[in-house]
């Protein structure tokens, strides 16, 4: 069964991924905070004729996720491909930074991630599966304004590396694809103040196309983690 369950779904990379998987004949369960964002995501997927289910879930706030995700699986399914995508960001000093800020990027970043496992792998546990998170070369590399988001990348890979271990012996692969500067319109957040030049940036399409081919890796094999960046370099 080709079933991949993507989180923050409906912009970016997400929404990419979804498009892309779909294409390739994919069954998805897409998830995001904003349901009139997955009706119309929805509505473009008709032509791929592949099943598309939809939860709504507000991944910053910690309460309900794990009941919301659960129920998705039962109803829909356990997916073979878990993509953990969402993600946020604040451009802020780290000491001087909104304490909401840093739980949320925290939360989003990291802490959702636990969750939708903890509802996810133990179901998977019955046929194997794979799980993808969406990292950052933030997690290695230090930059000034964003030290929360820096922090919560670098758990993210220590998070995926443990998962790994832990349920080797489950047929569970778990990895991470790190990423360099993607244009997306997490450039266009009121959070964060940029002014880099997109234009050597990633593309949403080229990370979703390198997402499939993870997924598409024989079980007998793992790429633990890949790393994408722009030629040009991050920024």
């Amino acid at each position: 069964m080709k079933l991949a369950f993507i989180s923050g779904a409906t912009k970016g990379i997400g929404r990419s991924t979804a498009i892309t998987f779909a294409n390739a004949g994919w069954d998805l369960i897409l998830l995001s905070r904003k349901m009139d964002l997955l009706e119309k995501l929805k509505s473009e997927l008709l032509t791929t004729k592949s099943k598309i289910s939809l939860v709504k879930c507000d991944l910053s706030n910690p309460i309900g996720i794990v009941n919301c995700v659960g129920e998705a699986i039962e109803k829909y399914g356990c997916p073979s491909v878990l993509i953990n995508n969402a993600g946020c960001a604040f451009n802020e000093s780290l000491v001087e930074m909104d304490f909401e800020h840093w739980e949320q990027t925290i939360q989003t970043n990291l802490t959702s991630v636990f969750q939708i496992c903890s509802s996810i792998v133990p179901q998977m546990r019955k046929n194997g599966g794979l799980v993808i998170n969406v990292s950052s070369h933030a997690s290695y590399n230090a930059f000034p304004q964003w030290g929360a988001y820096c922090i919560s990348k670098a758990a993210l890979s220590m998070f995926t590396k443990c998962l790994r271990e832990e349920e080797r012996c489950n047929s569970i692969r778990a990895c991470t694809i790190t990423l360099g500067s993607v244009n997306t319109p997490l450039w266009d957040s009121e959070s964060i103040n940029s002014d880099f030049d997109r234009t050597a940036m990633l593309s949403s399409k080229k990370v979703s196309d390198t997402i499939l081919y993870m997924a598409q890796q024989p079980e007998s094999q793992l790429i633990e983690d890949l790393t994408l960046m722009p030629s040009g370099g991050a920024f």
